[in-house]
C-alpha cells in the first residue's frame, strides 16, 4: 500500500516486479493437437514433463495442446500460489487498508496461476499477456464448466474463471492520456469484449483490431488485484523516488501552516506512512484548505468525520494527508498539489487527474476510480481536491 506491502515487501510477494531478460529463455510456444478420449491418454501425455493446455471438452474428449520451447521469449507467470512456477505472488488489495489485522482475506477471488507474461529477448522487447499460467506440473488445466472454444482456424482457446481484463490507456500514460476500454484476454493472447459478469459461461466478441501487447500504462485486473505496466522507456520519464522526496522537502522548506493554530506543518518522512504525527498536515475535502489537528468544527448535524472549515464554512471529510510514494503511478513530475477524497493521499495534479478518470474493476462487474496508492473508492466531484495552503505569516 502506497509503495509498500503492509507487511514489507519479501521475496516473490512485493509492491512491485520488475522484469529482466533471463539468462536462458524459458518461453515456450504451441506444437503438436492431440485429441484424446481417455482420461488415461491425457494424463500421459501431460506427465510428459513438457508444456501443455488441457481442454476437457466431455467427459470422453480433451484435447492437449502440447508446448515446445522458444528460444526467443522469457515467460513471467503471475498468480497467488506461491509453488515455484509463479514469478510474482499477488495477493488480493484491500481498498484503504493498511492494517494487516484488516487484511485477512477470507476467500481470494484472484486465481492461484492467473496469467503470464511473455516477454520478446529481442528488441523492441515486445511483452504479451496471456490468460492462465502453468502449475508444477507444467500444465494448464481447463475443465468441463471454464468457458473454451475452437477457432474458426482450428486451434482451442479459452477463458479463466474470473478472467484476465487489460486497458490499454489512450495515449499512453502520460498527462494528456484517456482511459481506454476494458478488454479480456485468453488463454492463448486474444482480445474479447468483457463478459456480461466476470465469471459467465459464455465469452464476449472477438475484437480483432486490438492485441495483447502491453503497453505502457497499461493496467492488468486478475479479479482481486489489478496491476499497472509500466516500460522502461515509460519509466526513464517518471519520477523517482528521490525526486518525490525532494517534492516533500521543498513543501516542508515553504514552511506552510496551519490558519488558525499558526503551527508550522510538515509531511513526514516517506518512510512513516502510517503514523500521523503532529506536525502532519490535515485537510478540508470539500474545499481543499490544509490546516493542522484539531479537534473543533464538529456539527450535530454532520456524520462523524465530516467538520466545518473554520475558513471557509465548508463542511465535509477531514483527514490527514500522505504523500503518494509510489512513483510508478505518478504521469509527471510536478508538485503535489492535489488530494484524492477521501484517502487524503497526495500527488501532482495531473496524477491526480489521470486516476480520477480511471474506470477499475470492482467485484463481479462494477467499475469505479480509485487512489492507486491505497484503492480506496473515490467520491465528491472531481474524486480529487486541490489543495490550499497558508503561508508562513511572516
Amino acid at each position: 500500500y502506497n509503495g509498500a506491502l503492509p507487511n514489507g515487501d519479501r521475496g516473490r510477494r512485493k509492491s512491485r516486479f520488475a522484469l529482466y531478460k533471463r539468462p536462458k529463455a524459458n518461453g515456450v510456444k504451441p506444437s503438436t493437437v492431440h485429441v484424446i478420449s481417455t482420461p488415461q491418454a491425457s494424463k500421459a501425455i501431460s506427465c510428459k514433463g513438457q508444456h501443455s493446455i488441457s481442454y476437457t471438452l466431455s467427459r470422453n474428449q480433451t484435447v492437449v495442446v502440447e508446448y515446445t520451447h522458444d528460444k526467443d521469449t522469457d515467460m513471467f507467470q503471475v498468480g497467488r500460489s506461491t509453488e515455484s512456477p509463479i514469478d510474482f505472488v499477488v495477493t488480493d488489495t484491500i481498498s484503504g487498508s493498511q492494517n494487516t489485522d484488516e487484511a485477512q482475506i477470507t476467500q481470494s477471488t484472484i486465481s492461484r496461476f492467473a496469467c503470464r507474461i511473455v516477454c520478446d529477448r529481442n528488441e523492441p522487447y515486445t511483452a504479451r499477456i496471456f490468460a492462465a499460467g502453468f502449475d508444477s506440473s507444467k500444465n494448464i488445466f481447463l475443465g468441463e464448466k471454464a468457458a473454451k472454444w475452437k477457432n474458426p482456424d482450428g486451434h482451442m482457446d479459452g477463458l479463466t474463471t474470473n478472467g484476465v481484463l487489460v486497458m490499454h490507456p489512450r495515449g499512453g500514460f502520460t498527462e494528456e492520456s484517456q482511459p481506454g476500454v476494458w478488454r479480456e484476454i485468453s488463454v492463448c493472447g486474444d482480445v474479447y469484449t468483457l463478459r456480461e459478469t466476470r465469471s459467465a459461461q459464455q465469452r464476449g466478441k472477438l475484437v480483432e483490431s486490438e492485441t495483447n501487447v502491453l503497453q505502457d500504462g497499461s493496467l492488468i485486473d486478475l479479479c482481486g488485484a489489478t496491476l499497472l505496466w509500466r516500460t522502461a522507456d515509460g519509466l526513464f520519464h517518471t519520477p523517482t523516488q528521490k525526486h518525490i522526496e525532494a517534492l516533500r522537502q521543498e513543501i516542508n522548506a515553504a514552511r506552510p501552516q496551519c490558519p488558525v493554530g499558526l503551527n508550522t506543518l510538515a509531511f513526514p518522512s516517506i518512510n512513516r506512512k502510517e503514523v500521523v504525527e503532529e506536525k502532519q498536515p490535515w485537510a478540508y475535502l470539500s474545499c481543499g484548505h490544509v490546516h493542522g489537528y484539531h479537534n473543533w468544527g464538529h456539527r450535530s448535524d454532520t456524520e462523524a468525520n465530516e467538520r466545518e472549515c473554520p475558513m471557509c464554512r465548508t463542511v465535509g471529510p477531514y483527514v490527514p494527508l500522505w504523500l503518494g510514494c509510489e512513483a510508478g503511478f505518478y504521469v509527471d513530475a510536478g508538485p503535489p498539489t492535489h488530494a484524492f477524497t477521501p484517502c487524503g493521499h497526495v500527488c501532482s495534479e495531473k496524477s491526480a487527474k489521470y486516476w480520477s478518470q480511471i474506470p477499475l474493476p470492482h467485484g463481479t462487474h462494477a467499475f469505479h476510480a480509485a487512489c492507486p496508492f491505497c484503492a480506496t473508492q473515490l467520491v465528491g466531484e472531481q474524486n480529487c481536491i486541490k489543495l490550499i495552503f497558508q503561508g508562513p505569516v511572516d
